[in-house]
């Protein structure tokens, strides 16, 4: 079993590069084969217990199961967090958005934090890497993560422990707070909540629609701002004076997302790119 026959077997997927990108992450992480390696021939020299896991990896592969499923893993804002087929796979625009909330309170002039820990809400956390990568990296930050699965709060407790972060995990339906929801403050509200409309299946990769999940994807074609809205009306209430709501957008909507905001009293709108050019992010501060 050659390198060049493993790559070959993705090629009806997808094209040469990201076949062999893919081959050589398999290699590596669950191998520990380097490029070097590949090159001197190392993969051939694979025990037999090894070629049989790695077939078992090719055969989940080859039904387009995506790679960091079959992993168990997917690197986010440089940290390792563990996915799973219930928690969507983070993706690099992502990292802007979190990357965002980091400029904005980690500046010299907030270096000098007041006692009380700066409280952030993560709504619809899933695998929790929005949720730990602000816990570690936010000065002085207490972080709370909703999300309505049972599957999606194990993995990311199981991310949290992991990375050694203080991050509170609550399961919260983001249409329907609870009680005790409606009673907490905080001071920045962030979500990456479902955005893709029904509509839009058709334009998306086979792997997605089969292995992640629907929930943490989809919206009604009637209704995409369903959770913008709601988030956006829990904020009215739960963020403390100044308090910044942050989202992650469809591109295709980000002008109604924006448009509701006002409509609903939050100042100071931004919209901002992400690494591929398109506005994709919403900061506002509340009314």
């Amino acid at each position: 079993m050659t390198y060049q026959d493993l790559w070959h077997r993705l090629a009806h997927l997808y094209d040469d590069g990201e076949a062999q990108a893919i081959i050589r992450l398999v290699l590596e992480v669950q191998f520990g084969i380097t490029l070097t390696d590949i090159y001197t021939g190392k993969v051939n020299e694979l025990s037999r217990e090894a070629e049989e896991e790695l077939e078992k990896i090719i055969s989940r592969l080859e039904r387009s199961e995506p790679v960091q499923y079959v992993l168990g893993r997917e690197t986010f804002c440089g940290r390792t967090f563990h996915v799973a087929p219930g928690v969507l796979i983070p993706r690099p625009e992502t990292e802007v958005l979190c990357r965002w909330i980091e400029e904005d309170y980690n500046r010299p002039c907030c270096a000098l934090q007041p006692p009380a820990p700066l409280q952030m809400l993560d709504v619809g956390t899933g695998s929790g890497c929005i949720a730990v990568t602000l816990a570690a990296d936010v000065y002085n930050s207490s972080v709370t993560a909703w999300d309505i699965s049972g599957d999606a709060l194990l993995i990311a407790r199981e991310n949290v422990h992991q990375w050694q972060v203080r991050v509170e995990l609550k399961m919260e339906d983001a249409l329907h707070p609870s009680a005790s929801a409606m009673q907490q403050k905080y001071d920045v509200i962030v979500s990456n909540p479902p955005y893709i409309c029904d509509k839009e299946r058709t334009d998306m990769a086979g792997n997605v629609l089969a292995y992640e999940p629907e929930t943490a994807l989809f919206v009604p074609d009637d209704d995409p701002l369903r959770f913008y809205r709601a988030i956006a009306e829990y904020g009215v209430q739960a963020l403390s004076e100044e308090g910044a709501l942050y989202f992650e957008t469809n591109p295709l909507y980000i002008n109604n997302v924006k448009e509701m905001l006002s409509e609903l009293g939050y100042k100071r709108i931004e919209l901002r790119e992400d690494q591929f050019g398109k506005l994709r992010f919403t900061k506002a501060i509340r009314p």
